[in-house]
């Protein structure tokens, strides 16, 4: 069986490692190539921590290219509470004798969809949404040649996870979330930051089963040191609550989404608390404007599942 194709776009902090990990080890997908783009750590950062987690997944090597280091226009600003300074916990871990190609990622992005057949490849988003933006705004035409997006964006019900109203990848760079729901994708799936909560939370548990997996699941588990102990004095128990594992799994298992519909939706881009809000019609009472599916619950049994078979060895 021919295996489905896919470009990951990547912030890559220590729960996209987990996220990339699961995506090397299923043999349905053949990763194409890695861009990386600014988030929770610089892109060049990302790289490297990529190219880390590529050599303990010890499977097969997609090249890895640099994108975006700037956001479409507001300043980069990081998320080293959540994942440390390096972004992997700071545990120092991160290989940098590993060494990223030299070519820039958007354009190797668009290169790739263009010697691919249309509509063959998957784009898998982690991070802010800029390197898509930009790609759509240098090469629109070829940015359609993908075959469907998924990406981890907006709240979804449960509340913002960096301001109490915006999820952090869209409020890293909303003006790029904006330039992509308007584009128009025809297939176009954000999978909500609540996918990842309520059972969907890998409790102290699973964290330990994983950790036992091998050294994979352990390194997986180790890196989000920082997010452990947030949530520690957040909650005053061990959890971890994996947004890019979650949607990687609903990118990678639709079978595994237990709740999924399309809405109208638009992006606030006023300056302020209210940045980054992503306005979604719930109540379906709009009948124009940017829309997008949107799954905002996983069917958990299934997901941690998902996780122990694909990094236990």
């Amino acid at each position: 069986m021919e295996k489905q194709k896919l470009i990951i776009d990547t912030d890559c902090g220590s729960d996209d490692a987990m996220a990339i990990a699961l995506a090397l080890k299923d043999e349905r997908y053949e990763i194409l190539m890695f861009s990386t783009v600014a988030g929770n750590v610089r892109a060049k950062q990302a790289a490297y921590n990529l190219l880390t987690t590529l050599k303990m997944a010890n499977t097969y090597y997609p090249k890895v290219y640099i994108g975006s280091e700037e956001m479409l226009k507001r300043d980069f600003i990081g998320a080293e509470d959540t994942h440390g300074q390096d972004g992997m916990g700071d545990l120092g871990l991160v290989d940098y004798s590993l060494e990223p190609e030299k070519e820039d990622g958007i354009e190797m992005m668009l290169k790739t969809l263009k010697e691919n057949k249309e509509k063959s490849i998957d784009l898998i988003t982690l991070g802010p949404l800029t390197n898509i933006a930009k790609a759509i705004q240098k090469d629109p035409e070829t940015m359609r040649r993908a075959r469907k997006i998924v990406s981890m964006a907006v709240t979804g019900k449960a509340g913002g996870n960096v301001t109490d109203l915006a999820e952090f990848n869209v409020w890293a760079d909303a003006e790029a979330f904006k330039t992509v729901i308007d584009f128009g994708f025809e297939d176009l799936l954000f999978v909500a930051w609540d996918a990842s909560l309520g059972d969907s939370v890998l409790v102290k548990e699973d964290i330990d089963k994983i950790r036992d997996l091998s050294p994979l699941g352990k390194y997986c588990i180790d890196i989000n040191v920082c997010l452990l102990k947030l949530n520690q004095e957040r909650f005053h128990e061990d959890i971890l609550d994996m947004a890019d594992p979650a949607a990687m799994f609903a990118a990678l298992c639709e079978e595994g989404i237990d709740h999924c519909e399309e809405y109208f939706l638009d992006v606030d881009l006023t300056p302020g608390e209210r940045y980054g809000y992503v306005d979604i019609d719930y109540e379906h009472k709009r009948n124009k404007g940017p829309k997008a599916k949107i799954c905002m619950k996983l069917k958990a049994d299934l997901y941690k599942n998902y996780i122990f078979e694909h990094l236990k060895g």
